[in-house]
């Protein structure tokens, strides 16, 4: 049973709140997914654009790189200065384009040219998180994963489901309450809620799917 008031089915919750986020983009990664880039590599790659980038943004952004690469074998024919330039528009793009680079080398070094399906051997990686791994791998291949951003952070402590104070800690709390088959749908419904509903300033509590189960922690203003 769910832990917020009064007791209610995960399940249902999420279910009202993906009737809720329908009319709203769905999040990044999930789109591009829907719009074939389904490898384990080209996820991977879309969730290091989307650090500290808003969707916005990340789509485009992955579009324009997919368009050239879509393999860590096409990544290492381009250079850093190349690459750089086309994460143009996301953050800290040298960066990210030196992280990835990093990434495609030892895939191809280490593994042949194909990434590894575990989460460990995917965090092993310099520059992949939790966050990403359990995204990339919960949307590329199915595996129960959960991936906590900001806005599953936020929505789920605000609920009262958690409390926690860094999303590290929530991604544990919530290995340990949820089921496994719901573990994707954390990210996939969670996300868009949050930025669209169940905002970090205001959230939109009066037309709420789900406040009649939410003890609106933090909460002292709300449309």
């Amino acid at each position: 049973m769910f832990g917020m008031k009064p007791d209610v089915d995960l399940k249902e919750v999420l279910s009202r709140i993906e009737a809720a986020i329908k009319p709203y983009p769905k999040a990044a990664m999930f789109e591009l997914y829907e719009r074939g880039y389904t490898s384990l590599f080209e996820q991977l790659i879309a969730c290091i654009i989307s650090i500290r980038t808003l969707d916005e943004t990340t789509i485009p952004v992955s579009l324009r790189l997919f368009a050239v690469v879509r393999t860590p074998k096409d990544l290492l024919t381009l250079n850093a200065v190349q690459l750089t330039e086309l994460l143009h528009g996301c953050t800290y793009p040298d960066q990210k384009a030196y992280t990835m680079l990093g990434i495609a080398q030892r895939v191809t070094e280490e593994f042949g040219g194909i990434l590894p399906t575990t989460y460990e051997q995917l965090t092993s990686f310099k520059g992949i998180g939790p966050k990403c791994a359990n995204l990339a791998l919960g949307v590329a291949t199915g595996q129960a994963a959960i991936s906590v951003d900001i806005h599953v952070h936020r929505v789920v402590n605000r609920w009262g489901y958690v409390r926690t104070r860094q999303p590290e800690q929530t991604l544990k709390v919530l290995e340990q309450q949820v089921s496994q088959p719901l573990w994707i749908d954390i990210n996939r419904l969670l996300m868009p809620f949050g930025k669209h509903i169940c905002t970090g300033t205001l959230p939109r509590c009066s037309t709420c799917p789900v406040l009649a189960w939410c003890e609106q922690r933090g909460v002292t203003k709300h449309r």
